[in-house]
């Protein structure tokens, strides 16, 4: 036996065993345009200087697998890309790691929203109104003239979910941004919410990922939808004719995270401050357009790509951003409710 740990060693030694293990962070992440610019922004270059390899991977947020290898305690997942509500309830169960920023760059080089207990975020995106510039006659302008089926008769396109419908559905009421959350709060406010997407249940076509939208909007399956600015902007270049109202849009920021008990820790610090800087962020907001956390990437960015962000003052004066916590507290029964909703 103690031969054969003597050999096992040996072979370790002439292979660096330990240090090519420490070499490759596995970083996880939701896959398609978003995943490529991350690839060119931050991925090749962090390789290239770093000299680590990464060892990319594709999820849909579930939360469940990242519980599931940290409760066995086999996490083989380095860094995850997550969400904002799944963010914050993971960081209370004790799923992700509580980072030290000083590894990170400091708190006061990003926008406020990105920086959390357990996640740094990179980007921030928008939930808007796109619309089929070959299918309608006029262009809407704002969620009212989404629910005006006189106006502009067609399918409407909407995420399967409570989270932004709701407020997307308060919104076209004449709800200010600052009040929907108040008012969501309430028993009253989210009869409301309801109410009004009655008036058009029977026009939507629910989606449920990130590249539908811009799918059904091309096929003409629907004339208007909720969608993620980066994919409409993606279905843009290809040569389509859509067009985003950035009036009433949601913003809301996404990170990364390191689960807790994570392999490679130390090599994810040093990921996620390279993916924190300036100079990367501008890459990434060039490759998609989803805008910069870090308060310096704008400063350097060609305006018209800066026009196109989220984060351009003209885009964020009218938007509503994501209150994260109202969804962790009310996000279970909402989301009952609007599957109950959504099967009669």
């Amino acid at each position: 036996m103690h031969a054969l740990k003597t050999i096992a060693l040996a072979v370790c030694g002439i292979l660096s065993c330990s240090s090519a293990m420490a070499s490759e962070l596995t970083l996880i992440s939701f896959g398609g345009t978003n995943q490529k610019a991350q690839d060119k922004a931050f991925y090749q270059p962090f390789m290239k200087t770093s000299g680590n390899k990464i060892l990319p991977g594709e999820y849909n947020g579930e939360q469940a697998r990242v519980k599931a290898m940290v409760e066995a305690r086999k996490v083989t997942w380095d860094v995850v890309e997550v969400e904002s509500p799944e963010l914050a309830r993971g960081c209370e169960e004790g799923l992700y790691e509580k980072l030290d920023y000083s590894k990170i760059g400091g708190k006061d080089e990003f926008i406020g929203k990105a920086v959390t207990d357990c996640g740094i975020g990179f980007f921030v995106w928008s939930t808007l109104l796109a619309y089929n510039a070959d299918k309608l006659k006029g262009a809407p302008t704002s969620w009212a003239d989404f629910w005006d089926l006189k106006k502009f008769p067609g399918k409407r396109g909407m995420r399967k979910g409570a989270k932004f419908t709701l407020e997307i559905a308060l919104l076209a009421d004449g709800v200010k941004p600052d009040q929907v959350y108040k008012l969501l709060a309430t028993k009253d406010g989210v009869d409301r919410a309801f109410k009004k997407l009655d008036q058009i249940k029977g026009s939507i076509q629910w989606w449920e990922a990130g590249a539908q939208p811009p799918q059904m909007l091309a096929a003409g399956d629907v004339v208007m939808s909720s969608a993620y600015n980066g994919r409409i902007a993606t279905a843009q270049k290809e040569g389509k004719n859509l067009k985003m109202v950035w009036g009433g849009n949601i913003y809301d920021v996404e990170s990364y995270a390191i689960p807790k008990g994570a392999p490679n820790r130390d090599l994810a610090y040093k990921y996620l401050q390279f993916s924190s800087k300036a100079e990367n962020q501008q890459v990434f907001s060039g490759e998609i357009p989803y805008g910069p956390t870090n308060l310096k990437a704008a400063k350097g960015m060609p305006a018209q790509i800066a026009a196109e962000l989220p984060t351009s003052a003209a885009n964020i004066a009218s938007a509503l951003p994501s209150n994260t916590q109202f969804w962790v507290e009310h996000g279970e029964e909402l989301e009952q409710r609007f599957n109950s909703w959504a099967a009669k």
